[in-house]
């Protein structure tokens, strides 16, 4: 398979999975070792949350300009559910790196992502609102979000769980699930520049043109991918999902822990 056939694949797995609740890193973790080693890339992994990041901004623009301009608490609320993710984060990333590098973790991990998702389904809806929630709320959804640095865990499908716990709607449990998304990308961006920075990560040798095309691609396909989950959230088919993480995440355990592999 040639770079730009990688790259293509592999961002259009980034733009479905980092936004439907079936968890982008895990997909990209075994996809990644099933390729050969592509997407461990410090470079294709800014170009790639770049491009999700976009698809973010433009579904969600309006709501943006709101945090700015006369819905400022819940910038407060968004940085207090980051914090939980920071903390978590940084810490595997410097004690035990090779979990969020590991297919191994991400299989069986896509079997509780179905099982949350199961469970999601079975929540009775409600009517909360996301600029509504407590500090200790937003530290909760925070929580599960962290949860989601485990390859296979749903970051999605984990927060929107969280928000629906609380009470809230479905459209301000994912609403505020990418908000939440936009500094957690952020970060994953910022990590990959700073491996880059310090060496301990080497630049990609991709060619420009191959880059802008990941890019270009995991957006286009993020912003479909985003507006699929919210009309699904809206139509309470959400744990649809976990009839894909499940089977899958069996296949892949088998795989890696049965032998196959070895």
């Amino acid at each position: 398979m040639t770079d730009l056939l990688r790259v293509f694949v592999l961002a259009v797995v980034q733009g479905i999975a980092e936004f439907l609740p079936i968890s982008s890193s895990g997909h990209l973790v075994i996809l990644n070792d099933l390729l050969g080693g592509l997407g461990e890339s410090a470079t294709l992994v800014i170009i790639l949350h770049a491009g999700t990041l976009g698809s973010i901004l433009v579904v969600y623009w309006r709501r943006i300009l709101d945090l700015i301009s006369r819905d400022r608490r819940v910038i407060g609320l968004m940085v207090v559910g980051t914090i939980p993710a920071v903390v978590i984060g940084l810490t595997i990333k410097k004690l035990f790196p090779w979990l969020t590098e590991s297919p191994q973790v991400a299989a069986p991990m896509l079997i509780c992502t179905g099982i949350l998702l199961i469970a999601l389904g079975k929540l009775p809806a409600r009517s909360g609102k996301y600029s509504h929630l407590s500090w200790a709320g937003a530290f909760l959804v925070g929580c599960f979000q962290a949860a989601a640095i485990l390859p296979g865990i749903s970051r999605s499908g984990s927060t929107i769980f969280a928000g629906r716990l609380l009470g809230l709607s479905k459209e301000d449990s994912v609403t505020f699930s990418f908000l939440l998304a936009i500094p957690a990308i952020c970060g994953a961006v910022t990590l990959a520049i700073k491996d880059l920075v310090d060496g301990s990560e080497a630049a990609s040798e991709l060619p420009l043109f191959t880059l802008i095309l990941g890019a270009l691609t995991a957006f286009i396909v993020g912003i479909a991918a985003l507006k699929w989950l919210i009309r699904w959230s809206q139509e309470d088919r959400l744990h649809w999902f976990a009839y894909w993480c499940i089977p899958v995440g069996i296949a892949f355990t088998l795989y890696y822990w049965g032998g196959a592999n070895s």
